[in-house]
């Protein structure tokens, strides 16, 4: 039998205004921690936006959002995430998520969807360039 129920989809539109150099695209492939992400704060409509800040956790090897008062290795930034990425499942965040590590390029940095502070700057200082 056909299901004919209706049903809700929520897509996200990709927003790399963030990104302004395509030229050396640096990426590589990583997995986030989302149980360490906040839903409200880091992915309220269901996805982590592209230009989210993240560090890597020590102690998994998965990464999570920066935090410079953090002291399980997201202290250091290590970059952006590249494109979106969808939250396997908001209500089981112990499912963590593929995604992409964009550390080298010019970004311009009002257009983040999470304000970086100076330590961060630091961090990235040889790799990525703030307009």
């Amino acid at each position: 039998m056909t299901d004919i129920s209706v049903s809700k989809s929520t897509y996200a539109v990709e927003n790399l205004s963030w990104f302004l150099d395509e030229g050396g695209y640096e990426a590589e492939s990583i997995t986030l921690d989302i149980s360490a992400f906040t839903a409200g704060t880091h992915y309220p409509k269901g996805f982590i936006p592209s230009g989210t800040a993240i560090g890597k956790i020590t102690a998994t090897g998965l990464y999570g959002p920066y935090d410079d008062t953090a002291t399980d290795g997201r202290q250091v930034c290590a970059g952006f995430t590249a494109r979106y990425t969808k939250v396997p499942n908001v209500l089981d965040t112990t499912k963590d998520a593929g995604s992409a590590l964009r550390f080298a390029g010019v970004v311009k940095e009002s257009k983040l969807p999470i304000a970086i502070d100076s330590a961060a700057k630091t961090d990235l200082a040889a790799w990525i360039r703030f307009v």
